[in-house]
């Protein structure tokens, strides 16, 4: 399965309403460590059909990271059930955002 995008409008009907976990990250263009965690989970996304993974840029959408506390990116976010139920900040390397993802769904 692919990345998708999440925008401020579809939010509800993407995460907070999806059958399966949802991975959000909340990222920019402008910023250097999203770019470079960009590629693997883009990687994980075509690997796993457990978790959505998806991407919202936080200059285009300024309500929905406000709504959970983003204060810097990358910020990932773990949603079930539409709660957000694990967090973690700042570029990782693969096989740590894989123990985190699989130790948070």
């Amino acid at each position: 399965m692919a990345t998708i995008t999440v925008t401020d409008e579809d939010f509800e009907a993407k995460v907070a309403n999806s059958d399966k976990p949802v991975l959000l990250d909340f990222w920019a263009q402008w910023c250097g460590p999203c770019k470079m965690i960009g590629p693997v989970l883009e990687q994980i996304s075509g690997e796993r059909d457990d978790i959505v993974i998806a991407k919202m840029d936080i200059d285009d959408n300024p309500e929905t990271p406000t709504r959970f506390g983003v204060r810097s990116i990358p910020t990932l976010l773990i949603f079930k059930g539409g709660e957000a139920v694990a967090s973690t900040m700042g570029a990782k390397p693969r096989a740590q955002l894989e123990a985190w993802i699989n130790q948070s769904i």
